[in-house]
């Protein structure tokens, strides 16, 4: 893991608290990890819904690594943020490492968990190998993609918009959410996950993998990975903040289909009770 002073508390403008010209509608979607095809799947039948054409994408991190088309997904992010207005990329753990990898700062024992954990998917897909050495790799990466180390040190950390807190891992519930580490806001998990009670917004996340390939929904959190790099799928969460409405779509690469939330109440209700959920998207996906 990283330490703060490489990536400091979010940066101003990370951080969105007033609600003047923000998206009414917004698809976040996290952990593509490679899966180019099921990103254009999921893109491709959301693009259609006419209700939708106005939607911001939020991509919550874990675009690279371990799937085998990690510099497509950045190419299709890049694309999507240029053409849907108000769309924002955060950066994951993964894409940390790969941004690290890009500016020679990790250290022997980083570089091999990177490479053991989905590194060596990607340096493949951008035409790098590693009977080259790292230096070699990296040169060549910048060379063929010199925009995608742009984005991803463009990229947000966390987001606070309306009722909801998007970021790719989660946050550290002991600090207000507009005082995040960009480390946390990356990285974390059990100081999270295990939080019960409510926290000042619903936390639109990735990173945990959930069980059963469906969303969960808590108090305090709507966790969207779904497990598409392992066979699982890739989800998005369809959020209207005008008519409080909410919805999920997931596919396998080839089939897509609504998704039902695994709702799971702690004692302190669920962070569905303010929204209608499942009567966003139509029958197109029943």
């Amino acid at each position: 893991m990283i330490s703060n002073d490489v990536f400091p508390t979010i940066r101003t403008g990370s951080c969105a608290l007033d609600d003047v010209g923000l998206p009414k509608r917004i698809i976040a979607i996290s952990d593509i990890h490679g899966m180019s095809g099921h990103f254009d799947r999921l893109v491709s039948s959301l693009d259609e819904i006419e209700e939708l054409e106005d939607a911001a994408f939020y991509i919550l991190g874990d675009m690279v690594d371990r799937g085998p088309d990690s510099r497509g997904v950045v190419n299709r992010v890049i694309a999507l943020m240029d053409r849907r207005k108000g769309s924002l990329t955060f950066i994951g753990n993964h894409d940390m490492w790969f941004l690290r990898f890009l500016r020679d700062e990790l250290d022997p024992y980083e570089i091999d968990m990177w490479l053991t954990q989905g590194g060596k998917e990607t340096l493949e897909s951008y035409g790098a190998s590693l009977a080259e050495t790292l230096a070699s790799a990296r040169r060549l990466v910048i060379e063929a993609a010199p925009g995608h180390c742009a984005m991803l040190e463009a990229a947000e950390s966390i987001a606070l918009i309306g009722d909801f807190a998007f970021v790719h891992a989660g946050v550290d519930p002991l600090r207000p959410l507009d005082r995040q580490s960009r480390e946390d806001c990356a990285w974390i998990r059990s100081p999270f996950m295990r939080h019960e009670g409510r926290l000042s917004h619903v936390v639109v996340h990735g990173h945990t993998p959930q069980k059963g390939k469906r969303p969960t929904i808590t108090e305090n959190r709507i966790s969207i990975d779904t497990g598409a790099v392992y066979g699982g799928l890739l989800t998005a969460a369809i959020i209207d903040r005008e008519h409080r409405r909410l919805d999920f779509v997931a596919t396998d690469g080839g089939s897509i289909a609504r998704s039902d939330p695994h709702r799971l109440d702690r004692g302190f209700g669920t962070a569905l009770e303010d929204f209608t959920v499942n009567q966003f998207v139509g029958k197109r996906f029943a």
